[in-house]
């Protein structure tokens, strides 16, 4: 009686092995392309909404009280942010821009990315 017993426990292969971590490599390649530069252009996006915040907040103020200028707070640069901030026009200072007593903004020496 000839009996042969085939082993069903067999493990993966070389090939099989190098084949899957290949295609892993391709995977990690393309995700690494696809996500660079997402946050660059989110610095930008941040910049970009910052001053537009600020310059609508000003504006609005302005046209709602009829005034030519903002009122200052205090004698720092961010006087004028600071007192749309007391006013509830804004939630907080900007980071990128002081804005003047007329309702524009300038940079503040951070660079927007």
């Amino acid at each position: 009686m000839n009996v042969s017993h085939h082993r069903s426990d067999r493990g993966f292969t070389l090939v099989e092995i190098l084949v899957v971590v290949a295609i892993l490599g391709i995977v990690a390649a393309v995700t690494v392309f696809a996500v660079r530069g997402v946050n660059e252009r989110g610095e930008q996006s941040a910049c970009s909404t910052d001053f537009r915040t600020l310059t609508t907040a000003a504006d609005s103020y302005m046209a709602q009280e009829s005034l030519d200028e903002i009122p200052a707070l205090g004698t720092s640069g961010d006087r004028y942010e600071l007192f749309l901030v007391d006013a509830g026009m804004l939630k907080q200072v900007s980071t990128y821009f002081d804005l003047a007593a007329d309702g524009t903004a300038t940079t503040n020496g951070e660079p927007c990315p």
